[in-house]
C-alpha cells in the first residue's frame, strides 16, 4: 500500500484535500499497476473497423485482430488463415459471442515449416502479451486447410477446435493435381519452392494433413468442414472425404457438411448456425477442462 506524508500541508483545509486528492491518486496508480492489460489494449498497428468491429491492422508484420464488444469468458478466438474478409459470417457470428478473430499472414507460404513458425510466433504474442486463450479455433479456406492443419499438428495441445471450409488436405491435390490427372496449377512451383522440395520429393512427402491426424485425435480436437460436392479445384475425393475416413478409423470427431450441386465457391454458409453451435460446443469443453488461461502453453 502506497505512503504519502502530507507534511506542511496537513495544517491547513486546503492542505488536507490536495492531501486526500494526491493519496487517492497515488492509489488508483498502485492498483492499476497490479492490474493485467486487457486482450483489447496494446495491439500493433492501425487501428481501424471491421463490420463495425475495431480491427487493429498491422501491415508492416500482416497481421489483423478484430475486437469484439464484450470477451466471452476466457478470451476465446478464431485464428483464420487467409482469405480475410471472404464470406464473413461465421465470423462476425463468433464477434458477437465474444470470441476475437485473428490472423497473420502466411500467403504463399502453403502451410510450409515457415509458416508454421511465423504461426508460432503469433500465437505468442496473442496469447502471452495480450492474454487471448492458449487454445483458439482454426479456421482455414481452401488453401488455408494447409497451414491450421500443419500448424494444430505442430500445437495439438494448443487448439480447440478446427473449421476447414473446402480444405485443402494434400498439396499434391491442390495446387499439384496429381491425384486427378491434371496439370499443376500456377501455385505448384511456389509451394515446391516454399517446402523446398523438388516434384519427385513432393511426392513422398509426410508433411501433409492427410499423414497426421492421429496426432489431432489423440489430442481429441474436434474438427468440422463445410464441402461443395462439385468441387473441382479442391475434390472432396481427395481431400475432405478421405480425411473423415481416416478421423473416424482413429476414433476422432468429425463432421461434414455437404452443400448439393455446389462446387468450390461460394464457401461458408449462408447461415452459419451449424458452424457456430459446434465451436461454442468445442469451446464449452475447452471450459469444462479447466480456465484455458491455466492451460499448458
Amino acid at each position: 500500500m502506497p505512503r504519502l506524508k502530507p507534511s506542511i500541508l496537513k495544517h491547513s483545509t486546503q492542505g488536507k484535500k490536495v492531501a486526500t486528492a494526491a493519496y487517492l491518486i497515488a492509489l488508483g496508480c498502485f492498483f492499476c499497476a497490479l492490474r493485467p492489460l486487457p486482450a483489447t489494449e496494446g495491439f500493433s498497428g492501425q487501428k481501424t473497423s471491421f463490420h463495425d468491429f475495431v480491427m487493429y491492422e498491422d501491415r508492416d508484420l500482416g497481421r489483423r485482430v478484430v475486437i469484439p464488444e464484450q470477451a466471452a469468458e476466457g478470451n476465446p478466438w478464431i485464428w483464420r488463415a487467409r482469405f480475410w474478409g471472404h464470406e464473413p459470417q461465421f465470423d462476425l457470428a463468433m464477434l458477437r459471442h465474444g470470441f476475437h478473430v485473428a490472423s497473420c499472414d502466411v500467403s504463399n507460404l502453403f502451410g510450409s515449416p515457415e509458416a508454421v513458425e511465423r504461426g508460432n510466433e503469433f500465437y505468442r504474442d496473442l496469447v502471452k502479451q495480450h492474454g487471448l486463450s492458449p487454445r483458439p479455433v482454426l479456421e482455414g479456406m481452401s488453401r488455408g486447410g494447409l497451414f491450421i492443419y500443419n500448424w494444430a499438428a505442430a500445437n495439438p495441445g494448443k487448439v480447440t477446435a478446427i473449421y476447414g471450409d473446402a480444405p485443402v488436405m494434400d498439396f499434391k491435390s491442390w495446387p499439384g493435381s496429381q491425384a486427378s490427372g491434371q496439370r499443376p496449377t500456377g501455385a505448384w512451383k511456389t509451394c515446391l519452392d516454399a517446402y523446398r522440395l523438388t516434384p519427385e520429393q513432393a511426392a513422398d512427402y509426410q508433411g501433409i494433413p492427410l499423414n497426421n491426424l492421429a496426432i489431432l485425435a489423440q489430442a481429441g480436437i474436434p474438427l468440422i468442414h463445410v464441402v461443395g460436392d462439385d468441387d473441382t479445384v479442391v475434390p472432396v475425393g481427395e481431400n475432405t472425404a478421405i480425411a473423415e475416413k481416416r478421423y473416424l478409423e482413429l476414433g476422432g470427431t468429425i463432421k461434414v457438411i455437404h452443400k448439393p450441386g455446389v462446387g468450390h465457391h461460394p464457401h461458408s454458409l449462408k447461415d452459419p448456425t451449424p458452424l457456430v453451435d459446434f465451436v461454442l460446443d468445442a469451446w464449452d469443453n475447452t471450459m469444462s477442462q479447466g480456465s484455458p488461461a491455466t492451460q499448458s502453453q
